[in-house]
């Protein structure tokens, strides 16, 4: 899920894309100019149903649901705003399962805004009630590997996400 479908559409075109169902992928325009607050509570509100048929299509298909995996940036409006609404609707609707979330810290080296620490605090809050398992991945060891061990002198996420090298 995104709230910006340009994103959306780069992971449709990668060759990671043939992984997901194309009916699984759930977006549409916004601009919270960097507010994770109108993800949570007004954008998220009004796209977290169809978001949650998307998971209880899945969960019905499977044959012994252990748990879910989220996958976000603390640091982005998607991932703090709505992704942490997602958790905490998951959590209702499924209390007896586990939830584990792969959560990206943001780093003062690879800041796109300012406000991205403050996103990140905001949703603690939210992964401390509804996740029973967080890997905190650390932006800025991310982009020391990134440097120092991969010698690349350009990272993006596209590196990682849409080529094999």
């Amino acid at each position: 899920m995104d709230l910006e479908p340009g994103i959306m559409g780069g992971v449709r075109s990668s060759p990671y894309g043939q992984i997901f169902q194309p009916d699984n992928f759930v977006s549409r325009q916004s601009r919270a100019g960097n507010n994770c607050a109108k993800r949570h509570y007004t954008e998220g509100a009004e796209l977290i149903d169809s978001i949650l048929d998307v998971v209880r299509k899945e969960a019905e298909n499977c044959d012994c649901l252990q748990g879910f995996q989220v996958c976000h940036s603390l640091g982005g409006e998607t991932g703090s705003g709505m992704g942490t609404l997602l958790l905490s609707k998951i959590r209702e609707e499924y209390s007896d399962r586990m939830m584990l979330t792969f959560s990206v810290f943001p780093s003062p080296k690879v800041l796109d805004t300012v406000v991205e620490p403050y996103k990140a605090t905001l949703s603690v809050h939210q992964l401390v009630e509804n996740a029973d398992k967080c890997m905190v991945l650390d932006n800025e060891a991310i982009y020391d590997i990134c440097f120092c061990t991969l010698r690349l002198t350009t990272p993006s996420c596209k590196y990682f996400w849409f080529s094999y090298k």
